[in-house]
């Protein structure tokens, strides 16, 4: 079908077309503005689907800007225009950061209703949408770049929103000094690249890739500018002082950002770099990254009584679990066993129970922190007196996270554990004890927070639609939690065979 050619595009056009009409149409109603953007949302969801449907059933799909043949790549024997490139991989984030903005845009309507500037605060939104797709579906280095500044500056945007508070601002501050940093490394990396091959395309540069010295600085600089993305340590001090201070519909779209970069880091290590760089050294080097990032994450949520900043600390042991699978991985890299294959899969299966988790569990404080006011544990208490809902909410979103079962987190994590095993058995003991640590603090949490003597009385009804959001991301942590191979052998699995099979991705450019 003709609009199926397209749908690669469309996924980054429509919400960047929707973010520029959003404050005309608000100029005009409310109403109209808020409809207007459910429905972009929706048929772009819709889309996602429909081209990852297309994707696991035809094979990879290529989309080249200005071709009179959306398909032709090379008319000079090289790709010489913008390239987007849809394989499992790629359809699988989008689908995952499609879903994730849904979730919060509609989430948003209540829990921003107060605010005059909502216009304004949309039209971030939706730019940082368009950021998260382009960096998804770009096919080349440029690109990339382009769409990691939209990322970060309509980030930043967002998070110094709440701009009455110094915290706020002093933390957007501190994100656009990182992403600055981060967006020089991968300029100076494409301007190399650029320098060596005459070539911007990743595909083009995969299959001409030399393994010179100006490569591994290129590795270095983006692994390191992704990272930083990530926030994985010893890059990751941003993270808590970001998502204590910003909206919590914008703090999950920050978390789908930085899994959006571990996508990356994928794709670099793999796809483009996989076939001639030193991967097991790497792969060591990611892992240790992995431990680390564990153990400082829950030893820091320990002593936080703030709940968003807790649970910020609780992201960044989380991203060191999507790191251990996929150094794990790469020790092995390319001649992968079957236990290097399955780390690679419980990375990228922990990709999108982070996504689901963390989310759930951001959206739940947020709720708290609109129907009381206070966002100290300490200050609260007796909640589930109140809003038994949310207690259960909260309690799937801590089970979930700390990886027990029937819960999707446990499916994830024992795939790492059990393939990270058979490399070191020390990572894998370190992992178990970091999420034991993890589930103790939630409980902790939650025995505060929800159990016990009510301390406030001037406690307000969650609206419906809110209540809604959280419940649709609970069902799906409980489902594919209880038919976990229904979504590794449908999603996870061919997204994994086309990471480890660079050859295809080239093949299908060039």
């Amino acid at each position: 079908m003709i609009l199926l050619e397209h749908v690669p595009l469309l996924l980054i056009a429509i919400p960047l077309l929707t973010a520029f009409a959003t404050p005309v149409l608000g100029k005009v109603n409310s109403f109209l503005r808020n409809f207007w953007i459910i429905t972009a949302l929706i048929s772009t969801e819709l889309m996602g689907i429909w081209l990852g449907h297309d994707v696991l059933k035809n094979g990879i799909r290529v989309y080249t800007l200005g071709a009179k043949l959306p398909g032709l790549t090379s008319p000079v024997g090289f790709p010489i225009r913008i390239i987007l490139e849809v394989d499992a991989m790629n359809a699988f984030i989008a689908m995952i950061v499609i879903s994730i903005a849904l979730i919060s845009f509609i989430y948003c309507m209540r829990f921003m209703e107060w605010s005059r500037n909502l216009d304004k605060f949309y039209t971030l939104l939706l730019l940082l949408l368009t950021g998260m797709m382009g960096l998804t579906l770009t096919g080349d280095f440029f690109n990339m770049f382009v769409f990691f500044e939209i990322v970060s500056i309509s980030s930043a945007g967002l998070i110094a929103f709440y701009v009455h508070r110094g915290e706020a601002l002093e933390a957007a501050f501190k994100y656009m000094v990182i992403s600055s940093i981060g967006a020089l490394m991968v300029l100076f990396a494409v301007g190399l690249l650029y320098a060596q091959y005459n070539l911007l395309n990743m595909a083009a540069i995969a299959d001409s890739i030399q393994n010179s010295f100006v490569d591994k600085v290129v590795v270095a600089l983006l692994l390191s500018a992704f990272l930083l993305k990530a926030g994985s340590v010893p890059v990751h001090m941003w993270k808590p002082d970001v998502y204590g201070e910003a909206p919590v519909p914008v703090v999950v779209l920050l978390i789908t950002s930085s899994l959006v970069s571990l996508f990356i880091l994928f794709r670099i290590t793999f796809t483009v770099f996989g076939l001639i760089i030193d991967t097991a050294l790497l792969g060591w080097i990611l892992a240790v990254l992995g431990i680390l990032s564990i153990f400082l994450g829950v030893t820091m949520a320990l002593i936080q009584s703030n709940l968003k900043r807790l649970i910020g600390y609780s992201a960044i042991a989380e991203i060191g679990y999507v790191l251990l699978g996929l150094g794990s991985g790469l020790i092995g890299f390319p001649s992968l066993s079957e236990f290097g294959v399955k780390a690679i899969s419980g990375g990228i299966f922990h990709i999108m129970n982070d996504a689901l988790d963390l989310s759930l569990l951001f959206l739940v404080v947020g709720t708290i922190i609109h129907i009381t006011g206070k966002r100290d544990m300490n200050q609260l208490g007796g909640l589930a007196r109140h809003q038994p809902s949310l207690a259960l909410l909260f309690l799937i979103g801590m089970s979930a996270i700390s990886g027990l079962p029937p819960f999707n987190g446990f499916a994830s994590k024992l795939m790492i554990y059990e393939s990270v095993y058979r490399f070191n058995p020390f990572l894998t003991i370190v992992g178990v004890l970091g999420s034991i640590v993890m589930l103790a603090i939630f409980v902790k949490v939650f025995v505060v927070t929800f159990l016990g003597i009510p301390r406030r009385k001037d406690i307000k009804e969650v609206p419906e639609s809110m209540l809604a959001m959280m419940g649709i991301l609970a069902l799906f942590i409980i489902v594919i939690g209880l038919f976990p191979n229904l979504f590794v052998d449908n999603l996870i699995t061919p997204a994994c065979q086309a990471l480890i099979h660079p050859e295809k991705y080239v093949e299908a450019v060039l």
